[in-house]
C-alpha cells in the first residue's frame, strides 16, 4: 500500500467520525431542549365516542396545541379521562372538554348521567309514542298530555313539557343503534317540578313524545289563562221616595221615581 492511499483512507476514516460526533452532538441537543412554552398537552379523541359511553384509554390520544387556542377545561393527561361518562358525542379528532363528561361514582352509567340539580322520570311508550323507534338517548323532546273532556268523547291536548333530554331508551344510554328500534321504555332528564307535572299528566291520561330538532330553543309561548269575569253588583232596584207636603188650602204628595216627578192630589 502506497502512502499516498494510506492517508486517503486515514483522512476518510477522520471525516466519518466527525461526521459521527456531530450527527450525536446535534440529536442529543434536541432530546435535551425545553419544550416550547407556548405549547401544552391536550387530550384528544381518536375515535366516535358515543353519548352515555365510558371513555377508554385506547380511545384519545395527547397532541400538543398553542395554549391560546385549549379550552379552559381541556385535560393535559389520559387518565384524567379514563372511566368518565360522556355526556356528549363526541367525534375524532375533538378535544376531550370537563363539561362533555361526568364522573362514574359506582351504581348504573345512566345515574352519572344525570345533572345534580335533576331527576330521570322513565315513560312508557309504544310504537306511536316512541317516535316511531328513531328515538335515541340525547335527543331532545316535547311531552304532549291527551285527556277526555267530560262524557262527551271529546279529547284535548297541550304540552306540558318542553326540551327534556333523552338519558336512555329501553334501557340503553348509548347511541350506536343504526336501526329504528321499537322500544318499550324512554328515561327522561327533568326538573323535580317537572317530574311531578309528568306523573299528573301519565295520571290524568295519555302521554305522546314528540322530537325536537337539536339547534330549536325556543319554547312555546305561555297560554294565558282565562280571565275570569268580575261578578257585576246588581243594580239597587229604584227607591220610591215618598215625600208629603202641605200647601194653603191643597192637600196632596208629591212621587219621586228616579228622575221621575209626579204630584198627587189626594182631594
Amino acid at each position: 500500500m502506497s502512502s499516498r492511499t494510506f492517508i486517503l483512507i486515514a483522512l476518510s476514516v477522520i471525516l466519518g467520525l466527525g461526521a459521527a460526533w456531530m450527527a450525536n452532538t446535534w440529536l442529543s441537543a434536541r432530546l435535551n431542549a425545553s419544550p416550547d412554552d407556548n405549547q401544552q398537552n391536550v387530550v384528544v379523541a381518536t375515535v366516535e365516542i358515543a353519548f352515555g359511553q365510558m371513555v377508554e384509554a385506547q380511545q384519545v390520544t395527547l397532541v400538543r396545541m398553542p395554549k391560546d387556542t385549549v379550552p379552559d377545561d381541556a385535560f393535559d393527561a389520559i387518565d384524567k379521562v379514563v372511566g368518565k361518562i360522556a355526556t356528549f358525542s363526541m367525534l375524532n379528532g375533538d378535544i376531550v372538554r370537563g363539561a362533555r363528561l361526568a364522573a362514574h361514582l359506582g351504581g348504573s352509567t345512566l345515574a352519572s348521567l344525570i345533572e345534580p340539580t335533576k331527576r330521570a322520570i322513565s315513560v312508557r311508550v309504544d310504537d306511536v309514542v316512541g317516535v316511531g323507534g328513531f328515538l335515541l338517548p340525547g335527543n331532545r323532546v316535547d311531552v304532549l298530555a291527551t285527556k277526555q273532556t267530560g262524557n262527551t268523547g271529546n279529547a284535548e291536548s297541550r304540552t306540558i313539557l318542553e326540551d327534556l333530554r333523552v338519558l336512555a331508551v329501553d334501557q340503553t344510554a348509548s347511541t350506536d343503534k343504526t336501526q329504528p328500534v321499537v322500544v318499550r321504555a324512554v328515561t327522561l332528564e327533568m326538573t323535580p317540578d317537572q317530574a311531578e307535572l309528568l306523573v299528573k299528566g301519565m295520571t290524568d291520561g295519555k302521554l305522546q313524545l314528540a322530537l325536537r330538532n337539536p339547534l330549536d330553543n325556543n319554547k312555546l309561548p305561555a297560554v294565558a289563562k282565562p280571565v275570569e269575569l268580575a261578578q257585576v253588583a246588581p243594580v239597587p232596584p229604584v227607591k220610591q221616595i215618598v215625600q208629603r207636603k202641605s200647601e194653603p188650602g191643597v192637600s196632596g204628595i208629591t212621587l219621586i221615581r228616579g228622575i221621575e216627578v209626579k204630584r198627587v192630589n189626594t182631594l
